[in-house]
């Protein structure tokens, strides 16, 4: 039995060890609360009106569009190739329906090999995206980082239509301006 009641005193003192922790921390939250100086941007906007992001996204578009072109040709030869297949298919005898199918198959393969290596996650067009993007993402973000700190902002969120951070922000807390300004006056480098 005092085993038992030793046990409830500590239980009942780490619960009010526990509460007192967290009310300190909801004060101390309180109080740096009072002191944020929260801002957005539009990352969205900035990647479309920054003329060097204009211009790798033109760059990828035009790889895109001559990787599309390609695969509807590659879709178009095996469409072909299927369609005489299955036209011929019943005066074919049995080796000649499976060189045509394994003539399928082998192009089909082709085809998803083709597309992989051009679009897939360690593709062509992925790789081209990253080299162009990641140095103009690095510049961005060192301006909003100094526009950050010269205006004394603990937190700078994004606000684009595609990912809704913030979903509201009063204009006078909206960076984007300022960061654009900054990017195309050239002092982001």
């Amino acid at each position: 039995m005092y085993h038992y009641n030793n046990e409830e005193q500590v239980k009942s003192q780490f619960k009010g060890i526990i509460f007192l922790i967290m009310l300190a921390l909801l004060l101390s939250l309180n109080l740096q609360a009072q002191a944020l100086k929260l801002g957005f941007v539009n990352s969205a906007k900035i990647m479309q009106d920054f003329s060097e992001a204009k211009e790798a996204q033109k760059q990828i578009d035009g790889l895109q569009l001559k990787i599309q072109d390609s695969l509807n040709i590659f879709n178009k030869l095996y469409q072909d190739k299927l369609k005489d297949y299955q036209q011929k298919e019943s005066m074919l005898n049995e080796q000649a329906k499976k060189e045509k199918q394994q003539e399928l198959i082998l192009l089909e393969q082709q085809y998803n090999e083709y597309r992989d290596g051009k679009l897939g996650r360690d593709g062509e067009l992925a790789m081209l995206t990253q080299r162009l993007l990641d140095p103009i993402k690095e510049k961005v973000l060192k301006v909003i980082s100094a526009l950050a700190k010269e205006e004394k902002l603990s937190f700078v969120f994004d606000r684009n239509d595609a990912i809704q951070l913030v979903l509201y922000g009063d204009d006078k807390y909206d960076y984007t301006n300022l960061v654009l300004d900054r990017l195309k006056r050239g002092s982001g480098k």
